[in-house]
């Protein structure tokens, strides 16, 4: 069995490292961190342009029909860039998810809109009530323990909140009593448990690739930077902090990439591979962000060095759609439920 990306694969996420070198540069983030950035709608529209919204969406709503392992490498693109527009968030969290329950009133004329770019959904859960907001939102999604909401933007009220990462603007939606759930009861929690599975799948890819620039980055600098004549890099001690993080990021990589096959399924199994990709990359990426600054001494804090953009990244991703202690305490859980099979025959599953 061939667990390799395909070509086409790898192609689309090579035109779409592209496509953020062009629109997502570290020049762009430092106007949006000063206050100067004028781009967010041209971003959108260049976004929805080439189609990346609807790449998840079926096809009788305008998407492509392609699936999750195909949207997986866009999304550690954009964390590669650090994407400030919440593409993953509408692409491959919200509109699958609302997907699914397509018979809910007012969902199945939206999901065009939203696979076009048109509609601009900001994306909040009981778990992470802070959205990255798009540029001039239409629509909210809120999925609270026991119902969900879906509402015109001209129907919620927004608290702006900071965020140590400056490239994306959250706000706290205040949903108005008058205000009518989209469902409630189980089919409110199966919607909730979708979009919190998905989004911590597609963060952890997403701080796969903000830890993967920060280790290029640190890589560029031990050699251009000298000491005694000669590149750091070519020191035992800094080779051996970048091969770290390296190891690190592969060996998350790996299990993101695995989990990528229980992303909308329920069981123990799945949720356990969802909750270990989000730990994995988190971890990989704050060891990233923590040999960068070693490697980099104390210019890696400067405001001159591209570094924080990604660190800050790194940061906030770690704390999105769950921390590191909400699923430790999930995963610890299902592993030690009697039926969780364990050992090295367990790694696929099997059917008689």
């Amino acid at each position: 069995m061939d667990f390799t990306f395909t070509e086409e694969q790898q192609l689309m996420a090579g035109a779409f490292r592209e496509l953020t070198a062009d629109i997502c540069a570290p020049e762009q983030l430092r106007a949006l961190y000063d206050g100067r950035d004028t781009q967010a709608e041209a971003r959108w529209a260049r976004l929805a342009e080439l189609g990346l919204f609807g790449v998840l969406a079926a096809e009788g709503d305008g998407g492509l029909g392609l699936a999750d392992a195909d949207f997986i490498l866009l999304a550690e693109e954009a964390g590669h860039a650090a994407l400030p527009e919440p593409l993953v968030e509408q692409a491959a969290v919200a509109l699958p998810a609302l997907g699914a329950h397509a018979g809910l009133p007012s969902v199945k004329a939206l999901l065009p809109q939203l696979a076009s770019g048109e509609a601009r959904l900001a994306l909040a859960h009981s778990r992470n009530p802070l959205a990255n907001l798009p540029p001039a939102p239409t629509h909210w999604l809120l999925c609270e323990s026991d119902a969900a909401y879906l509402i015109e933007a001209a129907g919620v009220d927004v608290i702006v909140e900071p965020s140590i990462d400056a490239g994306r603007r959250l706000g706290r939606p205040v949903v108005r009593a008058s205000a009518a759930p989209l469902c409630r009861g189980a089919v409110a929690r199966a919607l909730g448990e979708n979009v919190l599975s998905r989004a911590a799948l597609y963060v952890a890819a997403q701080s796969l690739g903000v830890g993967a620039r920060m280790l290029a980055i640190s890589v560029a600098y031990a050699k251009e930077r000298e000491q005694f004549g000669k590149p750091i890099g070519a020191y035992q001690a800094i080779k051996h902090h970048l091969a770290s993080v390296a190891v690190k990021l592969e060996f998350a990589r790996a299990v993101v990439y695995a989990a990528v096959a229980h992303v909308g399924r329920t069981g123990a199994r799945s949720l356990a591979a969802l909750s270990h990709a989000k730990l994995a990359a988190a971890d990989a990426a704050d060891l990233a962000a923590r040999m960068a600054i070693q490697v980099h001494g104390a210019m890696g804090y400067s405001w001159e060095v591209d570094l924080h953009f990604y660190m800050k990244r790194a940061w906030a991703l770690a704390g999105a759609w769950g921390d590191h202690s909400f699923h430790s305490r999930r995963l610890q859980g299902l592993v030690c439920e009697e039926a969780f099979a364990l050992g090295p025959d367990q790694t696929f599953e099997r059917t008689a």
